[in-house]
């Protein structure tokens, strides 16, 4: 089995291949703290406890996940709402997910949007 040789990383330090320099690392935790900062809470996007009980009876009637025959403990909105409660509430626009699809499937499909 080859083995794929070492790479310089934009900074300059010699990496292996296959890992990410604690540069980008850095990079990366630092981008997303300041996207956090700018972002709403939880609570203010729309997912308070009338989103609560409408997941859980959403979920009591769509037990499996749409992607695997996993139990579904997700609701997911299929198309993202961005703020728009109309869209949010919309029951048509929600589908059961497993988490593990919701982190990996879902989530690279909306990078790609």
């Amino acid at each position: 089995m080859p083995i794929r040789p070492p790479r310089i990383c934009s900074c300059g330090k010699v990496v292996a291949s296959g890992v990410r320099c604690e540069c980008q690392i850095s990079g990366d935790r630092d981008r997303k703290a300041r996207f956090d900062r700018t972002r709403p809470n939880a609570r203010a996007r729309g997912y308070t406890r009338e989103w609560d009980k409408a997941r859980a009876e959403y979920l009591s009637t769509n037990r499996t996940c749409r992607y695997c025959p996993a139990p579904a403990n997700v609701v997911d909105h299929i198309k993202p709402h961005r703020g728009d409660m109309r869209l949010f509430w919309n029951r048509a626009n929600w589908q059961p997910l497993c988490t593990r699809c919701h982190s990996s499937i879902k989530q690279s499909r909306e990078r790609r949007i």
